[in-house]
């Protein structure tokens, strides 16, 4: 769960078995498309997809996109613990929280059946020192850090939320008590309450506001489908 910027060196520990298998990922793209660990492109609207395998005993991934709303991944990992990757599209704000008059996004998936993953966005403050995490829909043995912190209805939908650290930073989960793979969350008011409510935080400044799946495990290879995604505000 740590930042694109911090996720680098955690690359390191990949097996360079599981580099090679890359290679042998389907490319789906009819734009753009990546079996690179670190494989990224910038759309001509200015949203960054980012491959970002990051966990150590990965199998192969693949990213393809047409654009920011429609791209997917390929992905064929192990059936053990431990996050393999989180394949992101993402906007940069870059907005003190205190200034921002909204901030939204839509989003339609297709995710599998099977495997162990979550659908999410990933909010970071622009020092990289808290993160927010909304989970939209999530299957097998996945979890959220920290404590429980009760039951939410914010933002368009009713949250279970958590707080926690993973030793690098402070991670707020909010995770949908019903899973969605389709709809709007008005992302601002829960990033206030994080404030002025909780006091977790203070006007920090709104970084990035990414939205992928973070697989834990897809053994024989699954597809996860970003259908439309957008992030709207300022």
């Amino acid at each position: 769960m740590a930042p694109s910027t911090r996720r680098t060196f955690l690359g390191s520990a990949l097996a360079a078995g599981a580099l090679l298998g890359l290679a042998s990922a389907p490319a789906r793209a009819a734009v753009w498309s990546s079996s690179d660990q670190w494989g990224n492109y910038t759309t001509p609207d200015g949203y960054i997809l980012y491959n970002n395998i990051w966990g150590s005993g990965a199998g192969p991934q693949s990213i393809w996109a047409n654009s920011a709303s429609n791209w997917g991944v390929w992905a064929n990992h192990p059936n053990t613990g431990g996050i393999k990757s989180y394949p992101n599209a993402k906007r940069i704000v870059n907005r003190r929280l205190g200034s921002l008059t909204s901030l939204t996004s839509s989003y339609n998936v297709s995710v599998p059946a099977s495997g162990a993953y979550n659908t999410s966005y990933d909010i970071w403050d622009s020092a990289y020192d808290h993160e927010v995490m909304l989970w939209m829909n999530y299957n097998g043995a996945v979890g959220p850090l920290g404590t429980s912190q009760g039951t939410l209805t914010l933002g368009g939908h009713t949250w279970s939320v958590y707080n926690g650290d993973n030793g690098a930073n402070a991670v707020y989960s909010f995770l949908r008590t019903s899973d969605s793979t389709s709809g709007t969350v008005n992302i601002l008011p829960i990033l206030k309450w994080i404030k002025d409510t909780k006091g977790w935080w203070g006007d920090v400044t709104i970084g990035d506001v990414q939205f992928g799946y973070e697989i834990t495990s897809s053994s024989g290879g699954l597809n996860f489908t970003t259908n439309s995604f957008k992030v709207s505000g300022g």
